[in-house]
């Protein structure tokens, strides 16, 4: 079995749940970038935040999706330039941590 590539760090984006399917088959066609990811349920509070429906207005929240991908930051940083040139929007925030560690436990 191959060993898995040392990943450094962890880029976290956050989107309306409308740009999901988009941005889900974005990071399918491009496995180089994003082998893998987490997507979860979310929900958007704050300054900025732009709420469409009445009911996003009464609540002060949107319902959005968080996708989290491990991976090494050039390759992060690549994926976040294409992700921005095919799907230019500024409801889709992100930010990059430090992975101090990946692995599995088998």
């Amino acid at each position: 079995m191959k060993p898995e590539p040392r990943f450094d760090t962890l880029l976290t984006l956050t989107l309306p749940v409308a740009l999901e399917d988009d941005v889900l088959d974005f990071l399918l066609d491009h496995p180089q970038w994003a082998g893998g990811y987490t997507v979860t349920d979310a929900q958007g509070m704050g300054r900025g935040m732009r709420l469409s429906t009445t009911m996003e207005q009464v609540q002060g929240r949107r319902r959005s999706k968080q996708v989290a991908i491990a991976g090494q930051e050039e390759q992060l940083r690549q994926l976040l330039a294409a992700l921005a040139a095919q799907i230019p929007s500024s409801e889709v925030s992100y930010w990059l941590q430090p992975l101090t560690e990946f692995g599995r436990l088998a």
